[in-house]
């Protein structure tokens, strides 16, 4: 299993990451932690998850439910709680599940990694995210009416300085080794680093944003960024909440699927997109690849810092995604999916 370095540190993370956001959801306990000793043993040192888990639904109800799943794990095998590098999030604005939908600040920042450090059974997380700016952003299909003309900058500077001050003070007690990003742009990561270089705070070390052969916005001025900075990606949704697997192709919704839960995929669902996914499919085919291994394989083999997140709702479908994880597309394949995305860019 291929390793890179986590951001500027001298952290060495797989660059496939097991996701865990359907744990609690469709994802029992029991099949949970068997997708934990199966991604280990197969090689993964990474794990990603959130306060907010699971999803499909989130309910207020179910909010940390993932974590606790996690946290029943580590509790089991407290031996192996350095075997990988743990992720989470704080949950932002507009989640009025989680403490009432406030902006993130320093005290809910602490207040919110105890409440983590206590589910997830552990004394520390290796990787804290902010799960999306206070500010907002354009994820989450809100670019097409994205407008940022809002924002105030000293307010937003004032927050960042703010954050930064509460991770350094959590970092130096122990609680969390590296401040990390989620769901932000390309001015906010800039200016996050900016300011923990001025002022000797915490620097961002990754960015979790959506990317896939159908969500491919970080390909511009994200990647440059992230070359010349070394800021880490942690892709998520590479398969696209499922569209590039197929198995929704011709009007199909399988039983326990995400789109039998969520109509629209969280927006991905659209007229153009299904055209898209099969000229994907298609190539696939054409070379005797798996389609999921090639979407995968894709994300891994961009020519910027990468590690991709990949959740599995059972332990079989984690069965065919290690299988593949070898795997590399040669560059008659990667020239084929280029022109593939010239012909359906942005279907979602």
């Amino acid at each position: 299993m291929r390793k890179i370095q986590l951001g500027t540190t001298d952290t060495m993370i797989t660059d496939y990451c097991l996701g865990t956001m359907t744990w609690g959801n469709q994802t029992p306990e029991a099949d949970a932690h068997r997708q934990m000793d199966m991604a280990l043993a197969a090689g993964i040192n990474i794990v990603d998850t959130a306060e907010m888990y699971p999803v499909n639904p989130v309910r207020a109800e179910t909010v940390g439910n993932t974590e606790t799943i996690l946290g029943n794990w580590n509790r089991a095998n407290p031996a192996r709680r350095g075997d990988y590098i743990l992720a989470t999030k704080i949950t932002g604005k507009n989640a009025a599940f989680v403490r009432m939908g406030e902006d993130i600040t320093a005290a809910s920042f602490t207040a919110a990694l105890d409440a983590s450090l206590a589910r997830l059974g552990t004394e520390y997380i290796d990787i804290y995210q902010m799960h999306w700016p206070n500010r907002g952003s354009y994820h989450f299909r809100q670019n097409w009416g994205y407008d940022p003309s809002a924002q105030v900058k000293s307010v937003t500077l004032a927050h960042m300085e703010e954050i930064l001050d509460a991770a350094d003070r959590m970092i130096k007690a122990g609680k969390m080794r590296y401040f990390a990003l989620s769901n932000d742009t390309v001015w906010g990561v800039a200016q996050w680093m900016r300011l923990s270089e001025e002022r000797g705070l915490p620097r961002v070390i990754s960015l979790q944003n959506e990317y896939s052969l159908l969500c491919r916005l970080y390909d511009t001025d994200f990647a440059e960024l992230a070359v010349n900075e070394q800021l880490t990606l942690l892709a998520y949704s590479p398969l696209a909440a499922g569209l590039l697997t197929g198995k929704y192709q011709n009007g199909a919704i399988p039983e326990g699927s995400r789109m039998a839960g969520n109509g629209d995929l969280g927006g991905r669902k659209s007229p153009r997109v299904f055209d898209a996914v099969a000229a994907y499919l298609d190539l696939a085919q054409k070379h005797g690849i798996d389609p999921v291994h090639m979407a995968l394989a894709f994300t891994v083999q961009r020519p910027f810092p990468v590690s991709t997140i990949f959740g599995a709702t059972t332990s079989a479908q984690l069965t065919r995604i290690l299988d593949g994880l070898d795997v590399t597309l040669s560059g008659d394949i990667l020239d084929e999916i280029d022109a593939i995305h010239r012909a359906h860019p942005l279907p979602y």
